[in-house]
């Protein structure tokens, strides 16, 4: 107990000093690059190298052995060498990498010991898994659009492996301060560069506020009642079928064969491919969110993707789990909507949003609404509406009536329950209905 309580106070004093040095938000570039056999080799070799130290370490913590901290840690390199020859052709600032991410890790395991949750212990990294290296910006080199990166060995005749000399597909950022090498499931090879960039200061402005969802990505309704239609990722389906079909193909193969790697190869392809489409998808609506629009604070519900998949939500569809899970993106949706309205001086709020789908936005009755109910029908008042729309208008208000006296929205202009949804947004809102699709 002793040894957590003293890593959490050097984390503690670790986290202050950056605070009080922090003076702009760090933010990060990825920029694809374009290598040779030798090249990709070199990056092969030293970043196994560095996996193998790294789960070495690990096994021997896993056996009981005290974690004596990096400083301590750092100085058996020497005698890994004399063990293992070869660690010294890998560039020593990426071993010493090594031992502050074990310090990262462990740090992170005390913490979570200290606060009574489940303490999840360092693991193992797999072979199949590339250890992203990391170099710090003073000891790389960039000839116009050439990356150059160091590797171990002193002077001409020790090295064995000459240095990296990557293309960069992209201009680096000025003054970055280090440099992560990776590799995705294609094969492909990144650098990105770390930096930082002063934040906008927060302005007062206009609010709205967005109901999150699966079918689509943000609904969003701001003061003078207009609504925003954000629509997420739609190739979802087709892709996880494609995936059930190669998968079911090398299932049927005997494991190592030929025709099992080259479907495993073209199994990570897919879903690389898939993966980036879907980032890209939730960059585009974060930054919509952040950027285009003018309002300046963003108020959002604090939904869980848990919530989704309840048994009150499951008597129609038994398959949404993957799609909640696996397709929806919620969790990475809103860490970029965080880091993107700090960046462009927007306030977000997460706010409880607690039957706001079944109360009526009217005049507040609560009814039961499954997801298979896509317009909201009060069987009080008749308003009918969009269930995503008639749920951030509760947000919305719900957040106005937590800030202070507002104007009442008990005259919300809906039409009745004798039209339907689309002419009620026809109708009464000829002027601020805005649809917006982010493919």
């Amino acid at each position: 107990m002793q040894d957590i309580d003293s890593g959490l106070n050097y984390k503690r004093k670790h986290f202050n000093w950056l605070t009080r040095k922090r003076f702009a938000m760090l933010l990060c570039k990825k920029i694809k690059l374009k290598v040779t056999k030798r090249d990709a080799a070199t990056l092969e070799f030293m970043q196994s190298k560095c996996r193998g130290l790294y789960n070495w370490w690990v096994m021997r913590l896993r056996n009981g052995e005290k974690w004596p901290g990096w400083r301590v840690a750092k100085k058996t390199l020497q005698a890994s060498r004399r063990h293992d020859p070869e660690l010294g052709q890998v560039y020593g600032k990426l071993l010493h990498e090594v031992y502050f991410r074990l310090e990262a890790a462990m740090m992170a395991f005390f913490r979570r010991v200290q606060c009574g949750e489940k303490p999840g212990f360092p693991r193992v990294r797999p072979r199949h898994c590339f250890f992203t290296l990391i170099y710090p910006a003073m000891y790389i080199q960039i000839d116009q659009k050439t990356l150059i990166l160091p590797t171990g060995g002193e002077g001409a005749k020790n090295k064995y492996y000459p240095n990296v000399e990557a293309d960069l597909t992209e201009e680096p950022p000025e003054g970055f301060r280090e440099v992560a090498i990776s590799r995705d499931g294609r094969g492909d090879y990144y650098a990105s560069f770390s930096y930082r960039i002063k934040e906008d200061e927060q302005q007062p402005g206009e609010v709205v506020a967005f109901d999150l969802g699966i079918k689509t990505q943000a609904t969003g309704v701001n003061e003078q009642d207009r609504f925003y239609h954000i629509g997420g990722f739609k190739g979802s389906q087709w892709y996880n079928r494609q995936l059930d079909k190669i998968r079911s193909k090398r299932d049927k193969c005997q494991k190592k064969s030929r025709r099992y790697i080259h479907l495993s190869k073209v199994y990570k392809r897919v879903v690389q491919k898939k993966r980036n489409k879907q980032r890209d998808s939730l960059h585009k609506a974060s930054h919509l969110i952040a950027h285009k629009l003018v309002e300046r604070t963003v108020v959002i519900g604090d939904l869980s993707q848990r919530q989704m998949v309840m048994r009150e939500h499951a008597e129609r569809n038994k398959h949404r789990n993957r799609a909640v899970y696996n397709d929806w993106g919620l969790y990475t949706f809103t860490q970029m909507l965080m880091y993107k309205c700090l960046l462009y001086g927007k306030a977000l709020v997460f706010l409880d949003e607690r039957n706001t789908s079944k109360a009526c936005s009217r005049c507040g009755h609560l009814q039961a609404m499954p997801l298979w109910k896509r317009t909201y029908c009060c069987t009080k008042c008749g308003l009918v509406m969009d269930r995503d729309e008639n749920s951030a208008v509760n947000i919305l208000t719900r957040y106005l009536a937590r800030r202070g006296p507002h104007t009442s929205s008990g005259a919300c202009g809906v039409l009745p329950v004798d039209q339907d949804g689309v002419e009620v947004m026809e109708a009464s809102r000829p002027v601020h209905v805005q649809q917006r699709e982010v493919w």
